[in-house]
């Protein structure tokens, strides 16, 4: 059964255009080695205690809600957030309060800037599952948000390298998976077109049967 996991696409103006956040994994890691990606990664159990005075739009949760309970729907919200400062050193987050998750580094983090984690902020990009022939399987749910609105500093820490603000142009042309690819190209769609918030809008799910294979649906 794949695991629920989420991911964060960042994009902000650039002086060629929109630029996204993306790190290469380590080539040891056991889950695409040596690729760029954005920051994300499982959910945990402690993601579903986070109360914040920020939390998911209404319209985010419907959409959501379609492939996951509304519990998980902030979790998976909170995941996408906690692993990108994990990742990266970088929250988005808005003035507010927040609480449930004593000692978290990833929320201590926030409150020491002065700041909640911003779920309001996000919005719901697409669904991509690993392939049944993949030994590692995510559910992996991606948002999307406003990159001008990240607080702090990139760390090059342990679980990304390189990571760094790329114009879009040249972080297709990175070795990435093909579902990055597709994510990119969707995250574009969302950057030019500006969506207005609605819980009907429908959401691209990714998956593949075989290697080489493309399944492409709207959920």
């Amino acid at each position: 059964m794949p695991r629920d996991a989420a991911s964060l696409v960042l994009l902000r103006s650039g002086a060629a255009g929109p630029e996204v956040l993306m790190g290469r994994r380590p080539r040891t890691a056991r889950f695409m080695p040596d690729v760029y990606v954005f920051p994300g990664g499982a959910v945990e159990a402690g993601d579903f205690e986070l109360c914040t005075s920020q939390p998911l739009a209404d319209h985010v949760i419907a959409r959501l809600s379609r492939k996951a309970e509304p519990a998980l729907a902030h979790a998976l919200a909170w995941a996408a957030l906690r692993e990108t400062w994990e990742e990266t050193g970088l929250v988005f987050g808005k003035p507010g309060t927040a609480s449930g998750l004593a000692g978290c580094d990833a929320l201590d983090a926030f409150a020491a800037m002065g700041l909640t984690p911003n779920l309001g902020g996000l919005d719901y990009l697409m669904r991509a599952v690993t392939p049944r022939y993949v030994p590692m399987r995510f559910n992996t749910r991606f948002f999307i948000a406003n990159g001008a609105e990240v607080a702090g500093s990139i760390k090059q820490l342990t679980e990304l390298e390189d990571i760094g603000w790329r114009a879009v142009s040249d972080a297709l042309r990175l070795k990435i998976a093909n579902v990055t690819e597709i994510v990119l190209e969707q995250a574009i769609h969302y950057w030019q077109s500006k969506p207005t918030p609605d819980p009907d809008r429908p959401t691209m799910m990714f998956t593949q049967h075989d290697p080489g294979e493309v399944i492409i649906r709207e959920e």
